[in-house]
């Protein structure tokens, strides 16, 4: 298939650039795969569409302040600090990345200053800073890593508070993201307590959102786009509950395309898969670079909570894979006539 196959218009308005006041306020499309209808609710409404034999699956992992504006020779720097490879020594990307060489010094704050001990392609450097609590340091003065579709003027202290809070979910609680699980953002206190009430089962996974979930597919067919690497964990009652859901025939609900990128990824190291194995899932920690789009063969998932996705992305490939490209579109059309809000801050969907 082609990228281009994955193509929709939006207009830029429909782009969500602040958080609701609220965060289930947001509007909620459902869509049937096996009935091919479009129904509009509000995302407050999922615990009454939810079924007590349900397992819904969270993505915990908890987002790091990671941009932040850096001096070298007096000039600015913006950085993303991707994650820590060994104590005090940190893969960033940075732009514009040609002021930096090996051996350079950036100042970010005082008292917190590193030295690029390693130049990559596509703007990737290594950071040197000695003994500094380099995470502690970005708590400080770190802003949220918004994607480059929410404009933020540099350094725009205004709204620093906001994001760092809103751009987070609320049962975030494992450091290392660079970008939020965001169908987890509607998610209030109220909503999770109206589950638990109902009975609605859970469990947590973790996948630490990095450069992969927002690659761009630069090439021309799906076959030839190659995923960057992620690190996921599922812990052994993580895994427990969902073997138990699919050996009973209970639905398991992703929240988030990483909740379905972690739990197939587990899946398929499991190795042969039988109708009735006695383990799905492989737990603990593990890597992924899976690449799901039209015609993947889907062994956990059976429902899914996302938000509407750009154009052309692996996100949004994953999401057809799931849904059917030709349905998808239709709800994607549908939702740019109705004035959804589109991307991170925005809107979700329910595929059933």
């Amino acid at each position: 298939m082609l990228v281009s196959d994955f193509d929709f218009n939006l207009p830029p308005g429909l782009i969500a650039q602040r958080p609701l006041p609220e965060r289930d306020a947001s509007r909620m499309m459902i869509v049937s795969r096996r009935e091919g209808t479009i129904v509009h609710a509000r995302f407050r409404d999922l615990p009454d569409r939810m079924n007590r034999s349900d397992l819904l699956v969270f993505n915990d992992a908890k987002v790091i302040p990671a941009r932040v504006w850096g001096k070298k020779d007096g000039k600015d720097i913006e950085f993303l600090f991707v994650k820590e490879k060994e104590k005090g020594v940190w893969e960033v990307l940075c732009r514009p990345a040609k002021k930096l060489r090996q051996g350079d010094r950036v100042e970010f704050a005082p008292g917190f200053a590193a030295e690029v001990a390693a130049v990559g392609d596509e703007g990737r450097r290594t950071l040197a800073f000695g003994g500094t609590n380099v995470l502690g340091r970005l708590k400080e003065i770190g802003f949220a890593p918004l994607p480059p579709y929410i404009k933020r003027r540099k350094e725009d202290a205004s709204l620093r508070a906001e994001d760092l809070a809103r751009y987070q979910t609320v049962f975030a609680e494992r450091e290392g993201a660079i970008a939020a699980p965001t169908a987890g953002l509607h998610f209030a206190p109220r909503v999770l307590a109206a589950l638990r009430d109902k009975g609605v089962a859970t469990a947590r996974v973790t996948l630490d959102v990095g450069p992969a979930t927002f690659q761009p597919v630069r090439a021309e067919r799906l076959e030839d786009h190659r995923m960057l690497e992620e690190t996921y964990t599922i812990s052994e009652a993580s895994a427990s509950a969902i073997d138990g859901a699919k050996n009973e025939g209970r639905p398991v609900v992703a929240v988030g395309t990483t909740v379905v990128r972690t739990l197939e990824s587990a899946a398929l190291r499991v190795g042969a898969f039988s109708a009735t194995p006695a383990s799905r899932l492989a737990a603990g920690r593990g890597t992924t670079t899976l690449f799901i789009h039209p015609g993947f063969d889907f062994r956990i998932v059976e429902r899914l909570l996302t938000n509407f996705h750009l154009p052309k992305s692996t996100l949004l490939m994953l999401v057809a894979a799931f849904a059917g490209r030709d349905l998808l579109l239709a709800a994607y059309r549908e939702a740019v006539r109705e004035g959804y809000r589109f991307f991170s801050y925005g809107d979700c969907m329910l595929i059933v």
